[in-house]
């Protein structure tokens, strides 16, 4: 069973920077992609940036775009979210995720909070 451990939260002023790891452990590893999702208070779920494991082929959402950088180490079974430039509305709950199959997220961490503040 596949586990995923989050760490690099924390409270940071805006136009600050972060780097979140997401490690994985308990099996074999590799994933068709790895994502990363972040969630507001009162808000859905969203993507904010995906990595496909095999050939490092990169999306993100609009609205980190040029800010945000998702990387992975395969040595280390683990993927980084750099988040620079940081604003208020980046505020939420980051989880990162693999996805198993190109329409299976499987495995979830549980998750980061990220507080911007003004």
């Amino acid at each position: 069973q596949v586990q995923l451990v989050e760490s690099g939260g924390g409270l940071v002023q805006a136009g600050g920077s972060l780097r979140l790891s997401c490690a994985a452990s308990g099996g074999t590893f590799s994933p068709y992609a790895m994502g990363w999702f972040r969630q507001a208070p009162g808000k859905e779920r969203d993507i904010v940036a995906r990595i496909r494991w095999n050939t490092e082929i990169r999306y993100y959402a609009e609205s980190v775009k040029g800010r945000f950088t998702i990387s992975r180490d395969s040595t280390k079974n683990t993927v980084y979210l750099q988040m620079n430039s940081l604003k208020p509305e980046d505020t939420a709950v980051y989880y990162c995720a693999a996805q198993v199959t190109p329409t299976e997220y499987r495995y979830w961490g549980q998750g980061t909070q990220v507080t911007v503040s003004s």
